[in-house]
């Protein structure tokens, strides 16, 4: 085990952790963002940037401060290590200059997308992003193609997070799809014009962070925050069955995989759960689906308040503000 402190919080975690879901057990404000990173996938993260923390004291036995800002998904840490996240000016300001970097091809086009609502790079956008941009060259455009029946690819919104791909490494015998090219001519896309249709490629819709790969039977019907989100499961042989409904009325219009409080799928699901089961009397209804209370998506969304847990999410936000350590809990604040 390895104690390490991130702004001012100490936590004990196993040896190996990275610093990122070292953050991630402390919960709240401390914990890096992350566009690339996901943990259920192998070997992901280190090519967004925006995860960059400063460690001001690398061990208890070497104290020495690392030289330059470190990608905290993909650094380990070491025992007694301190790290600085939002408590570091150098790093908001390195992470702003990311967001723009991240946005300089990326179109406005956030008022039509449908990943609106569900945007990471609309948040960091929003935190960190600058008034307006110094890039004054021709940015890079795309059409929309279909890499599927049921996928829409905008590479003009793609970040090259390379999610997508590892998803379909990793869930799939055969991936058909890739990055193509090298440096600023690089572009998600399918091989010589092959179609996307193994049974769990909805998956890569729900891992991209941004609006690149979208679900074609969901495309402009709704936004997202004008819909309710249910808790639902099936019986299912491919896949665990458990998804969310986004629904209107008695109408399902999208299915997805759950995702936890980083945003990340657990489960995965199959294209049958996905695109072939839209009505409400062929799901086993959960009850309402859990919105954090930040997000657009839980306005007019009600649910029964626990008062013990917000209580304690209370508690940990004012020993967050006076940098004391937080009480042992496997809750994460709101």
């Amino acid at each position: 085990m390895a104690k390490v402190t991130i702004d001012g919080i100490e936590v004990e975690v196993a040896d190996g952790t990275t610093i990122l879901n070292a953050a991630r057990q402390i919960g709240g404000e401390v914990v890096p963002p992350a566009m690339c990173y996901y943990s259920s996938l192998k070997d992901t993260g280190g090519k967004c940037r925006v995860c960059l923390v400063k460690v001001t004291q690398g061990s208890a036995k070497d104290p020495r401060p690392m030289p330059k800002l470190v990608a905290s998904c993909r650094t380990p840490v070491m025992d007694g290590m301190v790290v600085q996240n939002i408590t570091s000016p150098e790093v908001l300001e390195a992470r702003k200059g990311v967001v723009e970097f991240l946005l300089i091809n990326h179109p406005l086009d956030c008022p039509i997308c449908d990943q609106a609502g569900e945007c990471d790079l609309q948040n960091l956008a929003y935190e960190h992003g600058a008034g307006k941009t110094r890039y004054e060259e021709e940015r890079r455009t795309f059409e929309k193609v279909d890499i599927g029946d049921k996928i829409k690819l905008h590479m003009t919104r793609c970040i090259l997070c390379y999610r997508c791909t590892f998803v379909a490494d990793q869930l799939t015998n055969e991936r058909v799809h890739g990055v193509l090219h090298r440096g600023d001519a690089s572009e998600i896309s399918t091989y010589i014009e092959k179609a996307v249709e193994n049974d769990f490629s909805g998956n890569m819709i729900d891992v991209c962070p941004v609006g690149a790969l979208t679900d074609k039977t969901f495309r402009f019907k709704s936004r997202v925050w004008f819909t309710k989100p249910l808790d639902a499961h099936r019986n299912c042989t491919k896949c665990s069955g458990k998804v969310v409904l986004w629904t209107k009325g008695d109408d399902v219009l999208r299915v997805s995989a759950r995702k936890d409080e980083f945003g990340e799928v657990k489960e995965y699901i199959c294209n049958e759960c996905r695109y072939d089961h839209k009505n409400m009397g062929d799901w086993t209804i959960e009850g309402p689906r859990h919105i954090d209370k930040n997000s657009v998506i839980s306005q007019n969304h009600y649910e029964k308040i626990d008062m013990q847990k917000l209580k304690l999410d209370i508690e940990r936000q004012i020993q967050f503000q006076k940098g004391k350590q937080l009480p042992e809990t496997n809750q994460s604040p709101a």
